[in-house]
């Protein structure tokens, strides 16, 4: 089954060459495949033949590529970074015109800090957004995560297994970030119980036995190897004391579960609801990414323990909520939020499909009329 995708990619090639960055397994090598066809050649750097052969001889680039095609695709860039000089070169003296996939961007810049200089635009591709896949449930959705071969699979649980294994593991190893694989798997696990939370180096390290040194560069080899993204708070509130500390969240609700060993999603747990934030954080950078309607996502709570899950720039104040029926209690975070006076939009998700309004100006949606509106552009500036 091929499901259609946000992400378009012929007509930003017409007018410049391209990064796609994106996790492994997002679906980056089937969109190239469905959209650009037999117009550009695809040079595989997965391939350990060609890897190899580049790896020892860039310059042999040149050689390669067939210059009757509208373009070149390199994909998984990173795999062998000294072709950006090549690259570089083939766009200046030729015009030729390129789009580099990769899943890390961590290689890539130690090798070339100004990524082509500007000469290349970057582009992000996620795991399957509401949009791309309205049909399937959204409780499959936040028990197994956005990945289309895990959503698609007869069998989840063990394909997503079978990538956090594999995948996440040979990431790091290839990148030859860690030199002890099993104290990063430990990590891994505690940093999946993390996820979402405010983010403590201190007790990580303490539940890991491992620095806090450490832990922070092995934050920041998930940040860079695009398997998990930090969440700023929201530093501006002048009534109340905020809390300055950021959250961190794996990519994918799926592969955090997996690391966790975690079967099966209670409706009723505080892991669902772990769980739709982490689907709301990749709907948001999904949205705006794709969109290019880029304005910073945070986080606000209050020393108080006041707290509303995402602020999109200064224009909304989101929260999101797991429960069926709405209750005064659930606005606290967002009436506290409305005394800054700043945001121009309060915004209460929930599963409760029938309430759409709430007193004090709160606007509410249920989660399927929520994350339709998101991608027909109705929240946007």
């Amino acid at each position: 089954m091929i499901l259609p995708r946000l992400l378009t990619l012929n007509d930003k090639l017409d007018k410049k060459s391209h990064f796609l960055l994106g996790p492994r397994a997002v679906g980056k090598t089937t969109l190239i495949h469905q959209s650009l066809g037999t117009d550009y050649q695809i040079i595989n750097l997965l391939r350990s033949e060609t890897r190899l052969r580049l790896l020892q001889n860039p310059g042999d680039l040149r050689l390669m590529i067939d210059r009757t095609k509208k373009g070149i695709v390199l994909d998984e860039i990173q795999k062998v970074p000294e072709l950006l000089d090549e690259v570089h070169d083939l766009i200046e003296r030729e015009h030729i015109r390129f789009l580099l996939t990769g899943s890390s961007a961590r290689k890539l810049r130690r090798v070339s800090a100004n990524l082509l200089a500007g000469r290349a635009r970057k582009l992000e591709m996620f795991g399957l957004v509401h949009a791309e896949c309205p049909t399937i449930p959204l409780e499959k959705k936040l028990a197994y995560g956005s990945l289309p071969s895990v959503l698609l699979s007869d069998d989840p649980w063990s394909e997503l297994k079978a990538y956090t294994d594999l995948y996440l593991k040979e990431e790091i190893e290839e990148e030859a970030a860690v030199r002890n694989l099993g104290r990063f798997t430990r990590f891994l696990k505690v940093s999946a119980l993390q996820s979402g939370q405010l983010l403590n180096y201190a007790h990580v390290a303490s539940d890991t036995g491992i620095s806090e040194t450490t832990v922070r560069a092995y934050f920041q080899i998930l940040k860079d190897t695009l398997i998990g993204h930090f969440l700023e708070p929201w530093r501006e509130s002048k009534k109340r004391k905020a809390i300055q500390t950021a959250k961190f969240y794996y990519f994918d609700s799926g592969v955090q579960a997996s690391l966790l060993d975690r079967k099966e999603l209670n409706r009723n747990s505080s892991e669902f609801g772990n769980a739709l934030e982490h689907w709301m954080f990749h709907e948001l950078r999904s949205h705006q990414s794709y969109s290019q309607t880029y304005e910073p996502i945070s986080y606000w709570r209050s020393t108080a323990g006041h707290e509303v899950d995402f602020c999109i720039g200064d224009r909304i104040a989101l929260e999101t909520k797991s429960t069926q029926r709405l209750a005064e209690r659930d606005f606290k975070g967002l009436r506290a939020l409305q005394e800054e006076k700043v945001f121009r939009r309060h915004i209460m998700v929930s599963f409760d499909s029938q309430i759409k309004s709430w007193t004090g100006g709160i606007e509410c949606y249920d989660m399927t009329s929520f994350l339709t509106a998101l991608h027909r552009g109705e929240f946007n500036a």
